[in-house]
């Protein structure tokens, strides 16, 4: 099936501080009182935990220390409580997908080259050709990573602008019909398309309402859309200032080293679940990633040092005792099946035995 471009209002947003709760008042905590604002994302990102934010973080309290081992859309990150001018919090996320990783660090990094690569229009024939070019450079990509100084702000930049105009999974996966070898680009391919859905001027057609993230519609503002993008990811750039970036295995920043060594730490687990269809371009829904990520819980939540905090759904685990699990409501996307509609009803998330307990 030939890919939808998305100018969808599903995950647009009025701006690029947002509430995390939607009750409409601006807080994020679902009271109604409207006290804080919070920075989040400038793209759509499947499974993030934005809506979740309030009552994690209650969980958490004043931590020292926090690690996201799979950032994503760093929504908790973002969703953090601010801190006052005495006080200082370590902060460390980590990404297997080199994309997502690559554009937080060129953000902290370089946040108007990234704006100014990002702010182009939605055209079909350059979405399919900007996503045949940065699936080419996925595993190069993932080696530069490895240099810790390492940053592509037209990779981030072109990547997303992608993601925005792009509908469901896949983006830059490298798991639909274009391949790569690492060396170049191929159709993988072989029969003519005879899915339902059709393609060139028999495929369904885009949503064509007002556009996503970067894409969206703007209010009615005195700037444009540049100055738009610019000051969003300068926003970006600000919080991420201090914040260390990894790209790589979720082990890696689970170390003494980066976690309880730095004192009381958070950990933030929201691993591909192990049911599900929805694909992540790293990979990780079906196989025993979620399974091996709710061990190293069970294994390190009696430290008193540490905080936890797993995703998952209802059924997905059953964790020690002492472990007590809170629920929360999904964001709709796409999928309208039953059994996604059920799933985002029982989204669950396992706090470990030191996490507060809620008053």
């Amino acid at each position: 099936m030939k890919k939808q471009i998305s100018f969808d209002v599903a995950w647009a947003i009025v701006d690029p501080v947002v509430e995390a709760d939607g009750d409409g008042d601006g807080d994020g905590d679902g009271d109604g009182d409207g006290d804080a604002l919070q920075l989040r994302a400038p793209f759509p990102y499947f499974g993030g935990k934005s809506r979740a934010a309030s009552l994690v973080w209650s969980r958490f309290g004043a931590v020292k220390n926090y690690v996201e081992p799979f950032c994503g859309s760093a929504a908790m990150l973002l969703a953090a409580p601010p801190l006052d001018a005495l006080k200082t919090r370590i902060e460390t996320i980590n990404d297997s997908d080199g994309f997502v990783a690559n554009f937080w660090r060129a953000v902290r990094c370089d946040p108007e080259a990234v704006a100014a690569h990002a702010d182009y229009p939605v055209i079909e024939a350059d979405l399919e050709a900007r996503h045949a070019w940065l699936v080419n450079r996925a595993e190069r990509l993932r080696w530069q990573l490895e240099d810790p100084d390492f940053y592509d702000a037209k990779i981030a930049g072109w990547w997303v602008w992608g993601t925005c105009a792009w509908i469901g999974s896949g983006w830059c996966s490298g798991m639909g019909p274009h391949m790569t070898n690492g060396a170049r680009l191929f159709d993988r391919r072989k029969l003519p398309h005879v899915g339902n859905a059709g393609r060139g001027i028999n495929r369904k057609l885009p949503h064509l309402s007002a556009g996503r993230g970067i894409n969206r519609q703007l209010p009615h503002l005195s700037t444009g859309r540049a100055s738009f993008i610019r000051g969003w990811m300068v926003d970006l750039s600000t919080r991420l200032r201090h914040v260390r970036v990894a790209s790589g295995d979720w082990q890696r920043v689970l170390s003494r080293c980066v976690t309880t060594r730095h004192g009381l730490t958070a950990v933030f687990l929201d691993p591909p679940y192990a049911k599900g269809s929805m694909d992540y371009a790293a990979g990780g829904v079906g196989t025993s990633l979620s399974a091996d990520v709710a061990r190293w819980c069970a294994e390190n939540g009696n430290n008193e040092r540490i905080r936890i905090a797993l995703c998952c759904h209802a059924d997905e685990h059953a964790m020690p005792d002492g472990w007590t699990a809170g629920t929360w409501k999904a964001r709709s996307g796409y999928a309208k099946s039953a059994e996604s509609v059920e799933r985002r009803k029982s989204e669950t998330i396992w706090f470990s035995p030191h996490c507060l307990v809620p008053a």
